[in-house]
């Protein structure tokens, strides 16, 4: 089997496979690639040491049996048979339901959600987001400081119950999205520093340095980025991803991340022939968000209507400190507002950021089931 990694400034890698060390050598057609072969099969155990350092998890590892700070495992997608044919489904007219893994079941399990699912189709429900997937330390947790951005977190079951979940899903005809977070990584269990830089001090997020989509080294960063994303989509059959806090994102390049992870997301289901869709949680209230590329816009599908929702609760609780100031002011008309022209806030003042902010809808273009409506997440 073949190993690789990206280690652009290392002078030496290391991967220990099986109990087996080896040097591994530099990949003379990638920059920074290292690449070694060794004898592995479906759950044998490696990582990759970098300068005689410790021996750390694969960062495209597809199973962290052990947790975060564990070796990898080798996962071979194509030992699942699936057993539902599958023509997918697209989120217009969806009706979503957000699943945590850890509470849905006494369980807390994948296995015991998947048992569970027939409640949500009888409801009416469509598609199941489930709440983020990749590793964190220890067995219960918002999923939301996760690493390993292309593995599931062993307590809730592994790779393979993911799949066994996505299957029972789509047998009763449900979709599945899966929340995943770009704008940080968990602190514990983050190797990421030791191989390349995936961070960067260009800019700051409430999380620290940004992951780095524009400074030296990006182009690599943003295909970890973008290959993890399809590895979901195509790996496990998922319908499509809720991307956290897209915001958050830090980029100044030309072409920003969110357009090409969204060219990325349409090539590939051209050629699954099924539809994928990419749903952005968003506080910029910037309608090309959701504008197709060939318009000027990232290409996203939907977003979630934060403002919808802000309305939605004012109006229901009368709670007004923070972000709901302004729209606890007429809670209704607020609503009104949100579901005839896409965003409460358009280019007018919001009161807790203390200056104008949004830009209107242009409503003859951007059809209205772009803007996903929730009462709560």
């Amino acid at each position: 089997m073949r190993f690789e990694v990206w280690a652009p400034q290392a002078e030496r890698v290391a991967l220990e496979c099986a109990g087996a060390t080896r040097a591994m050598e530099r990949d003379g057609g990638r920059a920074g690639w290292w690449i070694a072969e060794a004898e592995a099969e479906d759950g044998t155990r490696y990582g990759f040491s970098v300068d005689g350092g410790p021996v750390l998890p694969d960062p495209r590892s597809r199973r962290q049996p052990d947790g975060p700070d564990g070796l990898s495992a080798v996962v071979d997608h194509d030992r699942y048979a699936w057993r539902t044919p599958w023509a997918g489904r697209g989120v217009r007219e969806a009706v979503l339901y957000e699943l945590h893994v850890g509470t849905y079941t006494r369980e807390g399990t994948l296995d015991a959600a998947a048992e569970r699912l027939r409640h949500l189709a009888d409801l009416g429900v469509t598609h199941v987001e489930l709440m983020p997937l990749c590793p964190f330390p220890g067995r219960h947790g918002w999923g939301y400081e996760g690493v390993s951005l292309w593995a599931v977190h062993e307590p809730y079951g592994g790779p393979e119950a993911l799949k066994r979940f996505v299957d029972a899903a789509h047998g009763l005809g449900l979709g599945v999205v899966l929340d995943v977070v770009h704008n940080h990584l968990g602190p514990s269990g983050n190797y990421l520093p030791a191989f390349g830089p995936y961070f960067t001090e260009t800019h700051h997020t409430p999380w620290g340095a940004a992951v780095n989509l524009d400074a030296p080294g990006s182009d690599e960063v943003r295909s970890y980025l973008v290959g993890s994303a399809l590895a979901w989509l195509r790996d496990y059959r998922l319908d499509g991803l809720r991307l956290d806090a897209v915001h958050a994102l830090r980029d100044t390049r030309a072409c920003h991340f969110l357009e090409e992870l969204s060219a990325a997301v349409d090539s590939l289901s051209d050629d699954l022939g099924r539809p994928l869709s990419l749903i952005g949680e968003s506080d910029l209230g910037d309608p090309r968000v959701v504008t197709p590329r060939a318009s000027g816009g990232l290409g996203l599908h939907a977003q979630w209507n934060d403002d919808f929702h802000h309305a939605l609760h004012t109006a229901l609780t009368g709670e007004a400190q923070g972000y709901y100031e302004d729209f606890a002011r007429a809670p209704l008309a607020a609503l009104g507002k949100t579901m005839t022209r896409g965003f409460f806030h358009d280019g007018t003042y919001s009161t807790f950021r203390g200056r104008a902010h949004g830009r209107p809808v242009d409503r003859a273009r951007t059809p209205a089931h772009r803007f996903l409506g929730y009462a709560q997440t």
